[in-house]
């Protein structure tokens, strides 16, 4: 499970990077696109990068990308 992975501050920070992201996205509460953009928070958190700022940054990416797909 990712609680296993992370700390508890970390995983504040990730949920709050995703909530941040996908509130100001138009499609933002749909599964699809929260999905996505956990992904993206995810890898980053792995790769050592856990502030709020680049796990806010690593989803704002993933939707430019799902934005720019579409």
């Amino acid at each position: 499970m990712i609680e296993e992975r992370f700390d508890s501050r970390t995983l504040f920070a990730m949920n709050v990077a995703l909530d941040r992201v996908c509130a100001d996205a138009p499609h933002g509460e749909e599964h699809d696109t929260r999905r996505r953009v956990a992904r993206y928070i995810i890898k980053c958190a792995k790769s050592g990068r856990t502030t709020l700022s680049e796990l806010t940054e690593a989803g704002r990416q993933a939707l430019a990308k799902a934005t720019a797909a579409a």
